[in-house]
């Protein structure tokens, strides 16, 4: 089990991006982020700001359903 890295907003929307999420709208600083499944859609919240504290990673990895590693260290 890793250690998270400390993520800036921009670089959390690209790891989204990169496992089917896209940037639906934006208001201010924050960016909202969809994934559309053929049961649902998830919508993640992404804060832009440098570096995105830990609480709000982790809520973002558990709203994305994507796994945790790819949030950590190598």
């Amino acid at each position: 089990m890793g250690k998270l890295r400390v993520l800036s907003g921009s670089e959390i929307c690209r790891i989204l991006e990169e496992h089917g999420f896209f940037a639906a709208r934006q208001r201010g600083s924050h960016r909202i982020m969809q994934k559309r499944t053929e049961a649902t859609t998830i919508t993640v919240p992404v804060p832009l700001h440098d570096p995105v504290r830990r609480g709000t990673l982790l809520s973002i990895i558990r709203q994305s359903e994507l796994p945790k590693f790819l949030f950590e260290h190598d």
